[in-house]
């Protein structure tokens, strides 16, 4: 029986390499989009009445939905007792890591900004953000990307690889449960600012961490990281988004943040960094900081494994 670490090992290398193939999420979708799936018709029957109600329902959903993927992942666990059964801990765990995703989604929007089409990169970045991308320029456009680069590497990357190695498969698969669910209802209009209290409170506690960890990663694969981090950091409006993001504007020698536009509305951000606004050039830097990051993220695991 594989360790924890070398489990994670083989799936980060896995899933880098392999992605998750076109065929298999056309036949059956993907992991999280079933998970997406249950949070949107308990939504639908329980988001209503009163605030405190919407609160109750809120977190019986989190619960539930968290719960049940946490117990499939232990059946899976428990049933896999031999080398063959451990085959599915890994390659489901696979499916929880969004490295090769990240990198192709940043990518689609690195490639036509440097060759000047800003339609199609603000079509690309689009995909990847929730902000208005209609009138965003270059610079616009390469600092929507590079945050999301950033966080994502947290929330999609270096999170659940940190549950897996806390609890195994049901901590990665809590995770990604949370995660989906913050993205979903956690946020602060009307329709979930009560109903889906119990999910963005829960997502910065699972991230709290892991957001760490990752700033210190970026700031390891690069220089001018730590002093943008420690400083920039703690400014941002999530307790734990401004850590990846703060390093890897340090790491660039940029500036990120700043007034965005949600909906029409605007809405500014902490400034994080110093210098200019990152160009196309600098999120093709990013990219490459990004990897380097998830390598020595490789190497970390490896050594753990190797010392246990």
């Amino acid at each position: 029986m594989l360790t924890r670490p070398e489990q994670l090992l083989l799936a980060l290398i896995g899933e880098a390499a392999i992605g998750y193939p076109a065929w298999l999420l056309a036949v059956i979708g993907h992991p999280v989009m079933w998970i997406g799936a249950a949070i949107t018709v308990l939504e639908r029957r329980w988001n209503a009445g009163i605030a405190l109600r919407r609160r109750v329902m809120g977190l019986a959903l989190l619960a539930l939905v968290a719960g049940g993927v946490g117990a499939i992942g232990w059946l899976i666990e428990n049933w896999a007792r031999n080398s063959l059964a451990e085959v599915l801990v890994i390659a489901v765990a696979a499916t929880g890591l969004a490295q090769r995703s990240l990198d192709e989604h940043v990518g689609a929007v690195a490639r036509p900004l440097l060759r000047g089409d800003l339609a199609e990169a603000r079509a690309a970045v689009a995909q990847i953000v929730g902000r208005d991308t209609a009138g965003l320029d270059e610079h616009g456009i390469a600092v929507a990307a590079t945050e999301s680069l950033a966080e994502s590497f947290c929330d999609g990357i270096v999170a659940p690889a940190f549950w897996f190695l806390v609890a195994g498969l049901p901590g990665l698969l809590i995770c990604k449960a949370v995660n989906t669910a913050d993205s979903m209802i956690g946020h602060r209009d009307s329709r979930y600012l009560h109903f889906g209290w119990a999910a963005a409170r829960t997502d910065d506690l699972v991230n709290f961490i892991p957001a760490r960890i990752s700033g210190v990663l970026v700031c390891m694969v690069g220089s001018g990281g730590w002093p943008t981090m420690l400083r920039d950091a703690r400014h941002h409006a999530s307790p734990n988004g401004g850590w990846p993001e703060a390093a890897m504007a340090g790491v660039l020698g940029r500036r990120l943040g700043g007034t965005v536009s949600y909906d029409g509305e605007p809405a500014h951000r902490a400034w994080l960094g110093d210098g200019p606004a990152p160009s196309a050039r600098d999120l093709r830097r990013a990219l490459w900081i990004y990897r380097r990051a998830c390598l020595l993220m490789w190497a970390m695991a490896g050594a753990i494994a190797w010392l246990l």
